[in-house]
């Protein structure tokens, strides 16, 4: 029987609470579990205690196979009763593809403007300059 260590949701609608239960892998989410190990209340402000844990049980279970889910392993980790790889999605802030074709044209446009600019600045100033070098040369 694979074993997971996963979240049970309790509480009322919009009021989660949960249960952190070992349960077969294959029963529902809110279903049959063999034993409860912990509980997570998220309404609760960060800096106070949201997540309690007992911390021999849970390495029992450890101990036995059960298989964390990352939410869990996540407060496993923070209690120092598990390690948790750390994940590094280096593209996952980047914008999608579409925008980023949508910015590599509009700095396109930019530059082309930039440029066009700095040409008629210049011929502006090369007949201004003639000018002052022709009655100068006289």
């Amino acid at each position: 029987m694979p074993l997971k260590m996963r979240l049970a949701r309790a509480g009322s609608k919009k009021r989660p609470y949960y249960h952190i239960v070992v349960a077969d892998a294959r029963s529902p989410r809110d279903g049959r579990f063999v034993e409860t190990v912990g509980s997570w209340n998220p309404m609760l402000p960060k800096d106070a205690e949201r997540v309690t844990l007992k911390d021999d049980r849970i390495k029992h279970w450890l101990g036995e196979g059960a298989q964390p889910t990352d939410r869990v392993l996540r407060f496993l980790d923070k209690a120092g009763i598990a390690n948790r790889p750390v994940k590094s999605n280096l593209t996952k802030g980047l914008p999608g593809k579409k925008a980023q074709e949508r910015e590599a044209e509009r700095k396109q446009r930019e530059e082309d403007a930039a440029a066009a600019a700095e040409k008629a600045a210049a011929e502006a100033n090369a007949p201004a300059a003639a000018e002052e070098e022709t009655p100068a040369s006289e």
